[in-house]
């Protein structure tokens, strides 16, 4: 097919997804009120059609339809066609995603929706082939049933949005008069273990996605109840990721989920938020553990984020594409005889051997490198090498094949830089910076939020995106919360109180716009967003932890540190506005369920004045020990607490002494001088 040169009003948008349909013969829109009026004027229904640019089925999808002149006829003659990216409106995508899923009884990439001028669908569906086949309705087919629906029986179709417009209101909850409990956290671990593959760690059947959120969760339960089966789970979910195809063996960074049920195939595309939230649990199991593996596997994912997914500015890229030259993993993906002519004879035995690399194949005939059903001990004793001899080996032959690999077509990167997914990176490298003494990553960190601060944050309005020299779209919930989850991170990294300032003013801008008066818990958008036909206030946790969920741990987090006890009371105020939804099924919500071990478990609050060479070592110490039931300031002298932690304001320092006050759920304990005594009070038994 010749390439279209025409262009549509999409070539005006900075999106990458938007951009990648600019020259379809489709005239599509963005979403705009230009596209509406249209819509209304001419009494077209809206042919909806939400993405994002490294979707695999979306370009599938767009090749076989949208750049296609027999779907284009019927959509510019019948609709108007709007194009939404998701990553840069997930307001639009989350609304929209709900109704299908309530539709069709499943959701998904492409989302396509057939909706009125006044934005309420009557007929929903993910991808849809240009002919009937695979038990799917073709578009073609659907774009002219509907069409004659909409024209012919407009009384069904007012049935019908009738019925989205009722199962919409339905779904916003009103406060419960019942309040979620600790028993809720046994309920969330029941739930996690019966779905947990022993074989080969992760969750449900395959595809199998990471869901870090319920390996964070997990961590904090073993903690809080010293149950050995919590951090099992996590182990062997982390050990079995990278031992799979899932994990880039090569040039480092997760993929996005696996195929299979041993993490083998991965879909191959790789996204910031994953990269960023598997960082931070492999950080915490190495806290726990001293496992140096999990430590080796946190600074690889940095590595592959410093090398491929961070802009000249400091900021991270959204994501890479798993398709290159229109083949899905053809990028990461290698023939038997191709690893022999980078590496030669001796060093290729040993890598195929290790990495199960074979003439056959394990992925359309080509092989995915992979440790699944490696031994690094028998391939040492066969090829008569000690391990780190053999570990050495390994490291060459990476290095030769990853410069081999880059001579290859490098997939399409989505270069936007998300508020939100940042948020996500920049927490992870304050986390792993402490726990790993590194400053490299907190200058990775700090210039991140530099740039989000300089570019992202507009007359006061953090924003949601930011591409190209354009900031766009007022920020959502998300973005509030993890960002504010990213300042408390690089405080406890570095004790800089700016930190803790800026996110205490976040957090009280996130109350102040996006918090429901009548049923607590936060709407998604805030008053100032585009009104759209719901507001969604979600708690479940989907690719990435809630909004609501992030919230409340940071209210939690914030409570604690500043002593002011309305974040609290807030977090408490969710636990009956959420009771119903997290009772019908905790571990869809076991982000949110780490607020809970928090508050209903003793914590610790620890006031440390003087910074010195034995104050900085107690942090040290601290910083190397997974301890989330402790909130800690430190301060040269008390008086710089005012503003940001009242209830420290008035401590002393003893006899011109480093002083540590250590107090249990804000009741607190005689100050001391003696460093070791505050450790052994400060540190639990376990």
């Amino acid at each position: 097919m010749k390439e279209n040169k025409t262009s549509n009003k999409l070539i005006e948008e900075k999106s990458p997804y938007l951009l990648q349909h600019a020259h379809n013969p489709v005239n599509w829109y963005p979403w705009s009120e230009e596209a509406f009026l249209k819509a209304s004027e001419e009494n077209k229904p809206i042919f909806l059609s939400i993405g994002y640019s490294t979707c695999h089925w979306c370009h599938v999808m767009a090749h076989e339809s949208f750049e296609d002149e027999e779907v284009a006829k019927l959509l510019n003659e019948h609709y108007i066609s709007i194009k939404v990216d998701r990553e840069e409106r997930p307001d639009i995508d989350s609304i929209y995603m709900k109704v299908c899923q309530m539709m069709a009884g499943h959701g998904g990439w492409p989302l396509n929706i057939f909706m009125t001028p006044e934005k309420i669908p009557f007929y929903a569906g993910t991808y849809f082939p240009k002919e009937s086949k695979y038990g799917r309705p073709g578009l073609i087919e659907a774009l002219e049933q509907l069409h004659n629906k909409y024209s012919t029986d407009p009384e069904h179709i007012s049935e019908v949005t009738e019925s989205v417009r009722q199962a919409l209101e339905s779904t916003t909850r009103e406060k419960s008069k019942d309040r979620l409990t600790i028993e809720t956290a046994d309920k969330a671990f029941q739930q996690l273990g019966r779905g947990f593959d022993f074989s080969y760690g992760g969750f449900w059947e395959a595809p199998k996605f990471p869901q870090p959120q319920n390996l964070l969760f997990l961590l904090r339960y073993y903690y809080f109840t010293g149950k050995i089966a919590a951090l099992k789970m996590v182990e062997s979910s982390l050990q079995n990721m990278a031992a799979g195809g899932i994990w880039d063996h090569v040039g480092y960074g997760f993929a996005r989920y696996s195929t299979d049920e041993k993490w083998l195939v991965p879909h191959f595309e790789k996204m910031l938020y994953d990269n960023a939230l598997l960082l931070s649990v492999y950080t915490e199991c190495y806290q726990i553990t001293k496992n140096p593996f999990y430590k080796q596997i946190a600074e690889q994912i940095i590595d592959f984020t410093k090398r491929e997914m961070t802009s000249t500015d400091g900021a991270f890229y959204s994501a890479i594409d798993a398709d290159s030259e229109g083949v899905e993993g053809r990028y990461y993906v290698w023939k038997d005889e191709e690893i022999y002519e980078i590496l030669g004879e001796e060093l290729g035995e040993i890598y195929t051997t290790v990495y199960g690399i074979s003439p056959y194949g394990n992925f359309e005939g080509k092989n995915i490198p992979n440790l699944i059903k490696s031994n690094p001990e028998s391939v040492a004793e066969e090829f008569d090498l000690s391990l780190n001899e053999l570990n050495e080996h390994l490291e060459e032959a990476r290095q030769k094949l990853l410069v081999e690999r880059k001579k290859r077509n490098y997939p399409h990167v989505d270069d936007k830089i998300l508020t939100s997914w940042n948020a996500m990176m920049i927490a992870g490298l304050a986390k792993a910076g402490s726990v790993f003494h590194s400053e490299d990553y907190l200058t990775m960190a700090d210039r991140a939020i530099q740039f989000i601060e300089s570019r992202i944050i507009v007359e006061d309005r953090l924003m949601a995106r930011c591409r190209d020299g354009e900031t766009k779209y007022k920020g959502y919930l998300d973005d509030y919360a993890y960002l504010t989850l990213a300042y408390l991170e690089l405080y406890q990294a570095t004790y800089n109180l700016n930190y803790l300032k800026k996110g205490k003013s976040l957090v009280n801008q996130m109350n102040d716009l996006f918090w429901d008066d009548e049923n607590g818990g936060y709407f998604f958008s805030g008053k100032d967003n585009e009104k759209l036909i719901s507001n969604d206030k979600e708690i479940y946790d989907a690719a990435t932890p809630s909004g609501n969920s992030v919230a409340a741990f940071v209210l939690v987090q914030m409570g604690y540190l500043t002593g002011e006890t309305a974040y609290l009371d807030k977090v408490d105020e969710m636990y009956y506005t959420f009771f119903e939804d997290i009772n019908r099924q905790a571990s869809a919500g076991t982000f949110f369920i780490q607020s809970l071990l928090l508050t209903e478990n003793p914590t610790k609050e620890v006031v440390i004045l003087g910074r010195n060479d034995s104050s900085n070592q107690m942090l040290n110490t601290l910083a190397e020990k997974f301890i989330p039931d402790i909130s800690l300031l430190i301060a040269e002298d008390s008086s710089v607490f005012n503003t940001v932690a009242p209830f420290a304001a008035e401590y002393k320092k003893l006899h011109d002494k480093t002083t540590i006050y250590v107090c249990e759920n804000f009741a607190c304990q005689q100050p001391t001088t003696d460093i070791s005594q505050a450790l052994s009070t400060i540190l639990p038994m376990h």
